[in-house]
């Protein structure tokens, strides 16, 4: 095989003993992470919302982003969960591009990943220490997950990876909810298969170890939106598909039904402030149908201080490089008014 050996990069137990989360954070955590499953189990009223950047590209910012998410929450904590998505790998469709921080802790300088992956894992834990509040993270890199399974309270699958069986049964052995976004195709069953799968127990090969995993039974499925074969984007988050989804989860017998409506992505055609609508239409749908208040969790957010998105190199602080995203005024009026309509 063609492969050029660059550096050899640090075991997971070796990187968390040089970079560990605070011992007066961890039951800090474990706390958070109860309050999330009771969300997914039917435990708690709360309306879960996982909110940030496209990509995390720049700490300062980052922080700066989720110190000013800290000082709303107080305002809405009665009615709103929130999780910081703190997202430091990117999918890229054609393999190119800007990957995350993981492959570039500086966007404008060559990847360094062993750099990039004691930069997320800092960033993490600098958003917890500041702000106490835990964080999401996509999962794109199965064989990555054990660097940061410590500092995570949610994962998401992408739409390109629900179907790999890696992500999977990685999945299974998360003791934090993961989401299955449905695939770009749009097919539902898709998503669901891998909600089955990752529920269930599993026996595989990670990192060189033959491991066997309890299921997650907090793996529940994320809409997303999808793309048909013209190109054109097919919304998934109405009424009607919701009614759908809840029909396809009562055929299977399947642990804590749940649904994070994702309302940017194909969802929103990337119209990223179509994200305050759709939010508040998902509302409205759980007021109207008990089913779907019961199977809708919370919705996904794509957030940062400037609306929209710039290139790589423009500089202006604290607006996405990747997918476009609501301003932070509109991201403190929205949050304010589903409080209201909660």
């Amino acid at each position: 095989m063609s492969f050029e050996l660059i550096k050899e990069i640090p075991e997971p137990e070796e990187i968390k003993k040089e970079y560990p989360v605070p011992k007066e954070y961890i039951l800090k955590k474990n706390a958070f992470d109860k309050e999330v499953s009771d969300i997914f189990k039917g435990n708690s009223g709360k309306f879960l919302v996982i909110i940030g950047p496209c990509s995390a590209d720049n700490e300062d910012a980052v922080l700066d982003y989720t110190d000013r998410l800290a000082k709303v929450y107080e305002k809405v904590k009665d009615k709103l969960f929130i999780i910081p998505r703190i997202y430091t790998n990117k999918p890229r469709t054609t393999g190119t591009g800007y990957k995350g921080m993981l492959h570039q802790p500086d966007p404008e300088k060559e990847s360094d990943l062993l750099s990039g992956l004691i930069a997320i894992r800092n960033m993490h834990l600098h958003v917890m220490q500041n702000t106490g509040f835990m964080t999401a993270d996509e999962m794109l890199y199965p064989e990555n997950a054990w660097y940061l399974d410590d500092v995570l309270s949610y994962v998401a699958v992408g739409a390109r990876s629900v179907e790999n069986q890696q992500h999977r049964l990685v999945a299974s052995g998360f003791d934090v909810p993961v989401g299955m976004k449905n695939p770009t195709s749009g097919d539902l069953s898709v998503m669901l298969n891998s909600v089955v799968a990752a529920q269930s127990r599993q026996s595989f090969m990670y990192r060189n170890w033959e491991v066997k995993t309890p299921g997650n039974p907090l793996t529940h499925t994320i809409l997303r939106g999808a793309v048909n074969k013209h190109g054109q984007n097919i919304p998934n988050y109405h009424y009607e598909d919701l009614i759908r989804l809840y029909k396809m989860y009562m055929d299977r017998d399947l642990q804590n039904p749940a649904v994070i409506i994702d309302a940017n992505h194909s969802n929103s055609a990337k119209q990223y402030k179509e994200q305050v609508r759709i939010v508040k239409e998902v509302l409205h749908s759980r007021k109207n149908s008990e089913d779907i208040n019961l199977l809708v969790k919370g919705v996904m957010i794509e957030s940062y201080i400037e609306g929209g998105c710039q290139k790589v190199g423009n500089g202006t602080y604290g607006q996405s490089i990747t997918d476009p995203c609501l301003s932070w005024d509109d991201t403190e009026k929205l949050l304010l008014s589903m409080a209201d309509l909660l």
